[in-house]
């Protein structure tokens, strides 16, 4: 997931700065109130590109003592990072410059360089996101996209996918607000365009921070990883009731796992022990993100009361 997820990055990096100062280029050229906002949303793109970089390498530190479950949390923050510079530096940045050429609107000049970049553009961002959209289906496998993104723990990939699918709406929306410019010689539709690419940034930032703050706060396991624990429990004879199982994302490639069970009265504790290493070895071979199995052992009663008390 991790090697997809860098993949995916990194095609988004190259795409972004080499773009970006094109678009600048242009941007200033023609005066495109348009063209500067996608020039913004691509100079955000790569700074959002190497953060989520930094939270994948942040996010491989071991365990210590201050965080005794590592780091793999990190990569969530970044992602939530990323969401809020794409709402502040890009949807409202592009907001304000559409506003104020909408206000004071100006004539464009030497449209052939935006028409130029902004197909270039267009070009290479749709690479990007082939690429990211085809690291993604390998993760999501038979799950539908919308499915996929709300289940995923990984979001590193799913922001490349959705960064890159708001680049290619926005330089739709500035290629159709020159087109209309020049055809009608209305200065308003390069504004509306940058107004109207800041409400697709913002509206991508959105999903990005609902999505990015469940992972932040604690998701738990997938639905298949939770079965394949409390299998493993109640097929073992020696426990005589799973009182119950929590599951915890601590980072796209790590799962802690707590368990309260309820032994068979009579078993020696020699036994208990042994049971308890066993079936802690049996839940991480179940999948490889299992990093952590902690094994609480209690009574049925005593712990539906101290749950009930809790709750």
């Amino acid at each position: 997931m991790a090697g997809s997820s860098r993949k995916a990055i990194y095609a988004a990096l190259i795409g972004n700065s080499a773009i970006a100062a094109t678009k600048f280029a242009a941007a200033f050229t023609s005066g495109s109130s348009a063209m500067f906002s996608e020039g913004v949303h691509s100079l955000v793109d790569t700074g959002n590109q190497v953060l989520l970089l930094y939270g994948l390498k942040r996010a491989q530190i071991p365990a210590d003592a201050h965080y005794p479950l590592g780091h793999g949390k990190e990569v969530y923050f970044w992602s939530f990072m990323v969401a809020m510079l794409v709402f502040a530096l890009g949807g409202v940045v592009s907001m304000y410059q559409g506003v104020q050429h909408i206000l004071h609107p100006e004539p464009l000049t030497d449209l052939r360089l935006s028409y130029i970049v902004l197909s270039l553009a267009i070009v290479f961002e749709a690479w990007v996101l082939w690429v990211a959209a085809r690291e993604f289906g390998k993760s999501k496998g038979d799950k539908g996209v919308i499915e996929a993104v709300k289940t995923s723990k990984d979001p590193s990939l799913f922001v490349v996918v959705f960064e890159d699918t708001a680049a290619l709406v926005g330089l739709a929306i500035a290629l159709a607000g020159l087109i209309a410019y020049e055809v009608t010689g209305n200065m308003l539709f390069d504004g509306i365009a940058s107004v109207l690419i800041g409400l697709v940034l913002m509206v991508v930032a959105y999903w990005l921070a609902y999505e990015s703050k469940g992972l932040l706060i604690g998701e738990s396991a997938s639905p298949e990883v939770h079965a394949a624990i409390e299998r493993v429990l109640r097929v073992d004879e020696r426990i005589g009731y799973v009182n119950e199982v929590t599951t915890l994302h601590m980072g796209p490639n790590a799962i802690v796992a707590m368990i309260s069970v309820d032994f068979k009265d009579g078993i020696p504790s020699e036994e208990v022990e042994a049971a308890v290493t066993e079936v802690n070895r049996v839940i991480k071979a179940q999948d490889p993100a299992i990093k952590r199995v902690f094994i609480e052992v209690e009574q049925v009663h005593d712990h539906a009361r101290q749950t009930s008390a809790a709750g």
